[in-house]
This record gives C-alpha cells, structure tokens and sequence, in this order.
C-alpha cells in the first residue's frame, strides 16, 4: 500500500483548552462552524465522542446543489489533547495544545485523489478558520 500524502492546517484560538474542545465536539456547536464558506452550512451534527465511536457531519451548500456527509469513526479520543479518525480509507490527527489563554489546533490528514493538494488544504483551513471566528466570538 503505498503511502497518502499528508496535509496539515493549523490556528491558534484565543480561547482555553475546555472551551475549545467542547466547541469543537458538541453538535450544537458543530453545526454553526463546520462550513468553509458562507454559501455552506452543517444543518445536522451526530458526535459519539469516545474511541470506535462514529460521527457524521452533514455539510452542504446553502442552495442546495450539493452535500455530502462527513462521516468516519474515532481511533483514539484524549479529552482536550487528542482526535484521531478514519474516514473511509484515510485518516486524520488532531491535536489541542494549551497555551496560556490561547489553544493551538494542529489536523493532518491523508489526501483524497480528487482534488487538488492545494483545494484540499485551502477548504480545511477555511473551516478551521471558520472554527475560530465562531468560538472567539461566543463568549
């Protein structure tokens, strides 16, 4: 089997560890930033937050063109340090790194065939991007 290219995003939120975690995992909040442009959304979020526990984010386009759900299972769940997954034959690593007041959020991920490297990296960090508009502004 040969190996995936891997990609990584990155950001640091201007929020603690606790905060940025439960934003990150509760459905309520997953359907408010799991989106990499205004003309998406994620009307419906299913989390079962524990290792060899699934998830499926519904994400579509506001017009209704086209969706798709993001859905795979948890490998390995730390609370507030580590998520790790497997959606269909790729796999994704996250880690949560407290800094004073601040979380850093690193996610590497092995590349799908059908977009480009650069598409890919593009829309993951637009939604992490997205990630950090919604949890710093809700306080």
């Amino acid at each position: 089997m040969e190996d995936k290219t891997k990609i990584t995003v990155e950001i640091t939120v201007n929020a603690p560890v606790e905060k940025v975690w439960e934003f990150w995992t509760k459905p309520e909040h997953i359907t408010k930033w799991n989106f990499a442009s205004d003309d998406w959304q994620s009307p419906k979020a299913e989390n079962d937050l524990r290792t060899g526990g699934n998830f499926n984010y519904r994400m579509e386009a506001k017009d209704g063109s086209f969706g798709f759900d993001f859905a795979g299972t948890y490998d390995e769940v730390q609370t507030n340090k580590t998520i790790n997954y497997t959606i269909g034959d790729r796999k994704a690593w996250i880690t949560f790194t407290p800094e004073g007041d601040q979380t850093k959020i690193v996610e590497t991920f092995e590349a799908e065939s059908q977009n480009s490297i650069e598409l890919q990296q593009n829309g993951w960090q637009a939604i992490l991007n997205n990630f950090k508009k919604y949890t710093e502004g809700s306080y």
